[in-house]
């Protein structure tokens, strides 16, 4: 699990410049699959070896600039709930206003870790004049130029330099998490796990501030469930639901495994769900889609093949993905979704043999090698499978820089025709034999 940084301030400060900064405009920062279309508020980042996950407060700010607006109060006090870090980003070029005075009364008052950033400092003088900026009260700040990245580095180094080493469990035990909208039957299925035999779930000790890490040992199983329906009810305020959605997703998400991505059968797969599955791509988790209330369904209007065939396209390119139809009320299938959980899991965490790689794909590559690209000719050589938490594989090639996305697919589809990687995101990247250089 990787620590979430917020980017919060007023609009207009260059939240979302940063933000582009952290997670794309450094090398391997952001490694997004082909095709998937990546929520522009959530990225990933890495800095000197260390990863975290980014949020851009700012988008979900609406409204004029007259006054100090709702929503950003809301984003603020949201983003310091879950996040391990705080970016407070000012503009050197205004100086400090009413709206920083705000922000920085909030800031103050929480427990966060935070960082007081005055963007925008593009001179020696905007450096001399940034010191105002110590009148908000929150100590020393950074003075940065996100548009062309100057103290950004020195930025991270200060934010990475407080990450804590995670704990790991004891015992290596799958990790699996819950995960949905609200109201589509988490809560009801947690419940129903951990309420059959309270002597078989033990807490395990280390657990985080927000969740409840549960050992689940009962009827063939054994793992973690990661329990986040518990967490903290929002005060009955308007709350701009996608955010705090994907919020508390990207917090379960980090957590675990694999992820059982809960959906209600009579709203369909809605986009926010889509948004939910692509954060488990994004961070390479296995998923397992559950539809619940499917006994509320009229089925001679609705089928499983038909429901399934829109999720799937609602969800492609990658479509390897097992899909359950549940009732969690009348207990239907839920052990079914449990194993292909674990299922998920160990297709996962295997390992292919370089020998049987090779053997099995090379074939497919000699009889339709990659197209040449501007009277380049791209020869790979051989496969080989990257130790890690997931499944990456590295081809080497010669011009790798050439290979297209439409080959891409092609080399995933034919690993996941001769593997089983059913609910496992696959990474694919080429270097060259001769440079070294991944792509």
């Amino acid at each position: 699990m990787s620590n979430i940084i917020a980017i919060v301030g007023r609009p207009n400060v260059g939240k979302s410049t940063l933000f582009n900064r952290l997670t794309e405009s450094m090398d391997a920062i952001v490694h997004d699959e082909a095709g998937v279309t990546r929520d522009r508020h959530y990225g990933t980042g890495e800095w000197t070896g260390k990863n975290f996950s980014v949020i851009d407060t700012g988008g979900y700010v609406y409204g004029s600039d007259d006054v100090f607006e709702k929503e950003i109060r809301k984003q603020v006090e949201l983003a310091v709930e879950e996040a391990d870090f705080i970016i407070f980003l000012t503009d050197g070029r205004e100086g400090v206003s009413d709206y920083d005075k705000d922000i920085a009364s909030l800031l103050r008052n929480s427990k966060k870790k935070v960082f007081l950033v005055v963007n925008k400092v593009d001179t020696p003088k905007q450096i001399d004049d940034s010191v105002e900026f110590y009148s908000l009260g929150l100590g020393d700040f950074h003075c940065i130029s996100a548009a062309n990245g100057s103290g950004t580095g020195e930025l991270l180094d200060a934010i990475v330099k407080e990450f804590k080493p995670e704990k790991e469990d004891e015992e290596v035990l799958p990790h699996i998490t819950i995960i949905g909208q609200p109201n589509v039957g988490k809560s009801s299925l947690i419940n129903m796990l951990t309420g059959t035999d309270r002597s078989i779930v033990t807490p395990v000790a280390g657990t985080t501030r927000d969740s409840i890490n549960i050992r689940y040992s009962n009827f063939g199983f054994d793992f973690i469930l990661v329990d986040t329906a518990g967490l903290r009810k929002k005060a009955k305020v308007r709350e701009d639901l996608e955010f705090y959605s994907v919020m508390r997703s990207i917090r379960a998400i980090e957590k675990s495994d694999v992820c059982i991505l809960m959906i209600d059968a009579e709203k369909g797969f809605t986009a926010q769900d889509a948004n939910i599955f692509h954060l488990t791509q994004t961070n390479h988790k296995g998923v397992v889609i559950v539809v619940n209330k499917w006994d509320l369904i009229d089925k001679e209007k609705n089928s499983t093949k038909q429901f399934t065939e829109e999720i799937k396209a609602s969800i492609a390119p990658f479509t390897d993905v097992p899909i359950i139809f549940t009732s969690v009320l009348n207990k239907q299938r839920i052990f079914k979704s449990l194993e292909t959980a674990i299922e998920v899991y160990k297709n996962r965490i295997q390992h292919i043999p370089t020998s049987q790689l090779n053997k099995m794909i090379l074939p497919y590559i000699e009889n339709y090698p990659p197209p040449s690209v501007k009277g380049k000719f791209i020869n790979i050589k051989y496969i080989t499978q990257v130790p890690g938490p997931y499944p990456r594989f590295v081809f080497f090639s010669s011009n790798p820089q050439y290979i297209q996305t439409a080959y891409r697919r092609f080399l995933e589809n034919k690993l996941r025709e001769h593997f089983n990687f059913s609910g496992v995101p696959i990474a694919i990247s080429f270097r060259s034999k001769d440079s070294g250089k991944e792509v």
